[in-house]
C-alpha cells in the first residue's frame, strides 16, 4: 500500500497571520469554540486547517476505548465503559475528522452495529465521526452547505460537549468535545446565524494583492507538489517549534490571570459593539487569556483584550440575518479605539424619520385612496406569507419550504425496498426475526423512509417602471420583497431577480445561494420608463429553463410583483404559456380609488395566488407584529 505524502507544513503558509493566530489560539484551548474560516476559493482554507492537525500534541487514550476516554478522567458514560483507571494507556496524534457535506446521521452520530447485531443477536452501537473527533479536530468544508439537520446535531453537539443517540432502538451518550473548524465560500451563501454564533473566532481571507507574495504562494506550492516530503523536511524544525509552544501554553493557561479591570474592558467593548447575549463576552475573555498564555504572559494585558476582540467579535453583531458576518469592522475599531466606550444609541423607532427612497419621496408616506390599508416605511420589514410549493416532491437540497420525501433526512418509517435508499436496520433485523432466522434474506430487507424539506428556487420578478414609482410605491416594494429576500433565506433557497423597465428585461441576480446579493442589488435598483411586463415574463421563462437543465429536481416558485400594467411590447398573456406548470405568486402593487385589477387577471392565467401588497402585515424592527 502506498504511503501517502507529507501534508504540506503549516509554517510553510504565506501570509494569512489572523487565520494562523486564531487556529492556533483555539488549538491551545479549544474551549474558544473553534474557528470559521470565510474565503473566496483559492484561498488555502483547506489547506492550512490540515496543516494544523499536525501540530496537536499527542494525547493519552484508554487502550481499546473507541471513543478515545482520557485515562486521568473517563467519561462515566461512556460505552465502552467503565474503565479500569490502572489499565495502560496508549498514546496517539490527535485525530482529524472531516465531515463531508454529503454525509448521512447516521455516519455522523453513528448507529446500530448490524454485523454483532446479525452474529450475535444483540443491539450494539456503532460510533460516529463525533465519537471519531472526540478530543480532536473536527473539519467541515463548505460547511455553510450542511444540510439542516446535521448542523443540530453539530449545535447540540458543540453546545453540551456530548453526543446523544436516539435511533435503531439504540441509546447512547457519550463525550464529544472537539475542535470545531469550518470553511465555506461567502459566494455560496451563508450559514445559519446560529451556527455561525458557535464558532468562537470567525477570520476572512483574501488572496494576496501584491505580486511577492503572490510569487511565493506559487514558489513554495510547486516545490512541495514536486517533492511533498523533502519539502515538508525543511520546514520540520518550524513545526516542531510551534507544536513545543502550543503544549508549552496549554500548561501555562491554567495560571494566566485576568485582571477586573480587563475584564471591564471586556464588557464595556461588547456593550459598544452592541453584540447580543454574554457568549461574545465569554468568547473574549477566554481567547485573551489563549493569548497571554501564548505570548508567555502570566496576565492578560490591553493588548490581549484588543486582538480577542478583533477575532471573537465582527460576527456576532448581525442586525439583520442577511447581513453577513464581518460587515462591521469599521465599528469595531471605532469601539476599540475608544476608551471611553459609548455604547451605541439604539435605532429609531419605526415611523420616526424614516430615509427617503431612490425616487426621492419619503417612505413613510401613503398614497392614500379609497380602503387603502397603510404600508410599512422603507426601514421596516414585513411578515411575509409563507410560499409554498404544492405537491410534495423527491427532495433533492435540504431546505424548509415545501415537504418532501428525501433520501436523507429524519427517518419517519420504513417500506419495502422500491429504490436505492439506506436500509432501515431494526425493521430488516425484525423481519428477519420474525422468520425465525439471525440471517438476512433479500425478502427481509426494508428501506428507511426520510422526509424533511426541500429547498427551491425562487425567482422574483420585479416591475421597476416609471408607474411604480411614479405612484410613490417603490420603497414600499423594496421593503416588501427584501422580507421576501428573508424569507428565501430563512429556507435555504436559492434566488434570483429579474427586473423589467423601458423597453426590456434584466437579469439583475443570476440565481445563487447569496441572498446578501441580492439584497445589494435591489438597494441599487433604478426604476423608471414603461412598462415590459412580457419581456420580464419572457426572462423568467428563459431562466427558469437554463436552471431546469442545470438541476432538475429544484423546484422554481416564481414571485412576480407588479401592478399588472402592460405599456410596451406583447400581451403578457401570451407569455403565460411557457411558464406552464411553475408555481407562482403574484403580489399585486396597483393602488388608488380606481383599480383596472391587472394583476388578478394575470395571477389566474398563471393559476397563482394574488397577494396585495397593502395586505402584508407591517412589523416593528424587532420582527413582531406591529
Amino acid at each position: 500500500m502506498a504511503r501517502m505524502p507529507a501534508a504540506y507544513p503549516f509554517s510553510a503558509i504565506v501570509g494569512l497571520a489572523d487565520l494562523r493566530l486564531a487556529l492556533l489560539l483555539t488549538a491551545v484551548n479549544p474551549a474558544i469554540g473553534g474557528v470559521l474560516v470565510r474565503g473566496e476559493k483559492g484561498t488555502a482554507k483547506s489547506t492550512v486547517v490540515r496543516a494544523l492537525a499536525i501540530l496537536l500534541p499527542e494525547l493519552d487514550a484508554v487502550r481499546g476505548c473507541r471513543f478515545g476516554c482520557d485515562p486521568s478522567g473517563p467519561d462515566p458514560e461512556c460505552p465502552d465503559g467503565p474503565h479500569d483507571a490502572t489499565a495502560p494507556a496508549v498514546r496517539r496524534r490527535s485525530s482529524l475528522v472531516e465531515l463531508p457535506v454529503g454525509a448521512t446521521e447516521d455516519r455522523v452520530v453513528g448507529t446500530l452495529d448490524i454485523q454483532r447485531a446479525l452474529k450475535e443477536g444483540v443491539k450494539a452501537y456503532e460510533p460516529g465521526l463525533l465519537a471519531t473527533a472526540h478530543r480532536g479536530l473536527l473539519y467541515v468544508d463548505e460547511v455553510n452547505l450542511l444540510p439542516d439537520h446535521l448542523v443540530d446535531l453539530l449545535l447540540d453537539a458543540a453546545a453540551m460537549g456530548r453526543a446523544h443517540v436516539e435511533r435503531d432502538g439504540v441509546s447512547v451518550k457519550h463525550a464529544a468535545r472537539f475542535l470545531l473548524v469550518g470553511t465555506m465560500n461567502p459566494e455560496e451563501g451563508e450559514p445559519r446565524p446560529q451556527l455561525v454564533d458557535r464558532f468562537g473566532l470567525v477570520v476572512s481571507v483574501t488572496s494576496p494583492d501584491e505580486p511577492a507574495p503572490r510569487a511565493e504562494v506559487v514558489r513554495r506550492r510547486l516545490a512541495y507538489d514536486a517533492d511533498p516530503d523533502g519539502f515538508a523536511a525543511r520546514w520540520a524544525a518550524e513545526d516542531a517549534s510551534l507544536a513545543h509552544r502550543i503544549a508549552d501554553a496549554r500548561e501555562r493557561l491554567a495560571a494566566v490571570e485576568l485582571p477586573d479591570r480587563e475584564l471591564d474592558r471586556i464588557a464595556r467593548i461588547c456593550l459598544a459593539y452592541g453584540v447580543d447575549g454574554l457568549r461574545a463576552d465569554i468568547v473574549v475573555a477566554r481567547a485573551a487569556l489563549t493569548l497571554a498564555a501564548w505570548h508567555g504572559r502570566d496576565a492578560v494585558t490591553a493588548e490581549d483584550v484588543r486582538d480577542a476582540a478583533r477575532l471573537a467579535l465582527p460576527h456576532r453583531r448581525r442586525r439583520d440575518p442577511l447581513d453577513p458576518p464581518g460587515t462591521d469592522e469599521e465599528r469595531l475599531e471605532e469601539t476599540l479605539s475608544n476608551e471611553d466606550f459609548e455604547p451605541e444609541p439604539e435605532p429609531e423607532p419605526p415611523g420616526g424619520g424614516a430615509p427617503r427612497g431612490e425616487d426621492g419621496v419619503d417612505g413613510a408616506e401613503s398614497e392614500g385612496g379609497a380602503g387603502e390599508q397603510p404600508v410599512a416605511a422603507p426601514g421596516q420589514a414585513y411578515r411575509p406569507r409563507v410560499l409554498t410549493l404544492p405537491k410534495t416532491g423527491e427532495r433533492a437540497h435540504a431546505g424548509r419550504r415545501s415537504l418532501a420525501y428525501a433520501r436523507r433526512g429524519r427517518v419517519v418509517g420504513a417500506r419495502l425496498p422500491l429504490g436505492a435508499g439506506a436500509p432501515h436496520l431494526p425493521a430488516t433485523l425484525r423481519a428477519a426475526a420474525a422468520r425465525g432466522s439471525r440471517t438476512v434474506a433479500p425478502g427481509d430487507l426494508r428501506e428507511a423512509v426520510h422526509v424533511g424539506r426541500e429547498a427551491n428556487l425562487v425567482l422574483f420578478v420585479v416591475d421597476a417602471s416609471g408607474s411604480m414609482a411614479a405612484r410613490q410605491r417603490m420603497s414600499t416594494v423594496k421593503a416588501a420583497v427584501l422580507s421576501l429576500l428573508r424569507d428565501a433565506y430563512q429556507r435555504r433557497d436559492r434566488v434570483g431577480m429579474i427586473t423589467f423597465r423601458g423597453t426590456g428585461a434584466d437579469e439583475v441576480l443570476p440565481p445563487t445561494s447569496s441572498h446578501e446579493v441580492g439584497v445589494q442589488r435591489l438597494a441599487r435598483l433604478r426604476t423608471g420608463g414603461r412598462t415590459p411586463l412580457a419581456a420580464g415574463l419572457e426572462a423568467a421563462a428563459r431562466t427558469l429553463r437554463a436552471e431546469r437543465r442545470r438541476d432538475p429536481r429544484r423546484r422554481p416558485l416564481l414571485v412576480l410583483v407588479t401592478d399588472g400594467r402592460n405599456t410596451s411590447g406583447a400581451d403578457p398573456l401570451t407569455v403565460v404559456p411557457s411558464l406552464a406548470g411553475t408555481s407562482a405568486v403574484v403580489v399585486d402593487c396597483e393602488a388608488g380609488p380606481v383599480r383596472l385589477g391587472l394583476a388578478r387577471r394575470l395571477a389566474a392565467a398563471l393559476d397563482a395566488p394574488c397577494v396585495p401588497l397593502a395586505q402584508l402585515s407591517a412589523t416593528n424592527r424587532m420582527g413582531r407584529a406591529a
